[in-house]
């Protein structure tokens, strides 16, 4: 009997591994992103007290926060410039260009003199690298959206475009596991002294694998048919002015779907183990168990919500998934405000934190969706760095501004009830393009 060898389309092998180098590539920099913050939010005692000594305990981490936030400020910039060049000269020099500027970040940083060593000199540059890991941040998320949903075919762009959120769902473990292995296997005179950096150091080893990575992927096949040439005769001023003259609506629309899921990921993901010491008195190792807990939830819920939107569209789980935030957020505050245990901390964080992955992944995939190829990358890191800047970044100084002015404990749920269903009305104005072409 003769051997029968079945013949292998060495094109379609080929485009496989020429999508998984391009699926790494793309979701190592949300990662990074999210690696950071994580880290930085678990120190940010330790760097108030190092960067801001004259101050007290108090307004030492109001600053340290409040040089975080610089971050979240500039995001919109980075949207613009990194958005415009993805649109211009390609989603891979943009997505290079981005995670560079996030080492560059990572690295002023975690080589910042402290101020006994330089004086004044040392909050100011502890606030230039989060000024650069902010502009970085602005253009990488939406970049990096766009390049998976144009890699994808119909029937997989939620799927591939769900792991943009999912990766971001990684960083956060990956954040609370170094912040974990620090604070208990040093002693804190030792992580004043150098521990509090070794994730900025870390930061930078990702950020470089990133770039090896990312000068080794294809460009985006929607870019090179249609994105140069529509892009470079569409208006002599560029995208993003573009985007806003011919698709003003949409870039609203965008804002307003992302608000109510950039808050809620702001509130359960990193405010809840906040409020779990500051106003329920837990320990901080069951904040950081947390983290943990919502992280790992974050990354398989946000794969489930991508199926599950290719399967049943877009808009249906987004609705449903706030539905049930909606009717999921007081209960589970006001249960651990009246029990505060390790165990219905977690999980009421890994519910949460499932309603919070199903109703992001989707819409991060939709916004991309709204807008051409041309204009696609402008479009998407406009709508997700002015959303997740005015709104995200606010979030949880805005459930802590309310806990003190209203006495409530609940006050966090009630405040993120409202924006979840305010944002849940951009369905009305948003067409659905699920297995549609694009």
């Amino acid at each position: 009997m003769k051997n029968i060898s079945l013949p292998i389309d060495a094109a379609e092998v080929r485009k496989t591994a020429s999508t998984r180098t391009l699926v790494v590539a793309a979701t190592v920099g949300s990662a990074l992103e999210f690696f950071d913050f994580t880290a930085y939010s678990f120190f940010a005692i330790v760097i108030g007290k190092l960067f801001f000594p004259s101050l007290s305990p108090y307004m030492q981490l109001l600053m340290s926060v409040t040089t975080y936030g610089v971050g979240y400020v500039i995001r919109p910039v980075g949207g613009l410039i990194f958005g415009s060049i993805a649109d211009t000269y390609g989603r891979k020099r943009a997505m290079t260009a981005t995670v560079l500027l996030m080492a560059a970040g990572c690295a002023v940083i975690g080589f910042a003199p402290t101020y006994a060593q330089a004086g004044g000199f040392a909050p100011l540059i502890i606030v230039i690298g989060r000024a650069l890991q902010g502009l970085s941040a602005g253009g990488e998320v939406g970049t990096a959206t766009t390049i998976l949903v144009e890699s994808a075919s119909p029937n997989r762009r939620g799927l591939l475009g769900s792991l943009s959120f999912a990766s971001q769902g990684l960083g956060v473990v990956m954040g609370a596991l170094v912040a974990l292995a620090i604070n208990n296997n040093l002693p804190q005179s030792e992580i004043e002294s150098w521990g509090w950096r070794v994730p900025f150091y870390c930061g930078v080893c990702i950020a470089l694998v990133a770039v090896a990575l990312r000068t080794r992927m294809a460009e985006s096949e929607d870019h090179a048919r249609h994105g140069r040439g529509v892009a470079a005769n569409a208006t002599a001023r560029g995208p993003v002015l573009t985007a806003f003259k011919n698709h003003f609506p949409s870039l609203c629309s965008g804002v307003l779907l992302i608000i109510g899921s950039t808050v809620c990921a702001n509130i359960v993901t990193f405010y809840m183990p906040t409020y779990a010491i500051s106003v329920l008195h837990m320990a901080p190792s069951n904040a950081l168990a947390a983290a943990i807990v919502s992280g790992l939830v974050v990354f398989a819920g946000s794969i489930v919500a991508g199926l599950l939107s290719d399967r049943f569209g877009r808009k249906t789980v987004v609705f449903y998934a706030r539905l049930g935030l909606v009717m999921a957020l007081y209960p589970a505050f006001r249960w651990i405000s009246l029990d505060p245990t390790p165990v219905n901390l977690m999980v009421a964080v890994a519910v949460l934190s499932t309603f919070s992955a199903l109703t992001t992944a989707p819409s991060i995939t939709m916004i991309a969706e709204m807008f051409p190829a041309s204009l696609r990358a402008s479009g998407m890191s406009v709508v997700y760095s002015v959303g997740v800047s005015v709104f995200g970044g606010f979030a949880q100084a805005s459930a802590v501004w309310l806990i003190h002015v209203t006495g409530s404990t609940l006050a966090p749920a009630y405040y993120t009830m409202i924006c979840v269903t305010v944002s849940t009305l951009s369905l009305i104005f948003i067409r659905d393009k699920t297995r549609q072409p694009i």
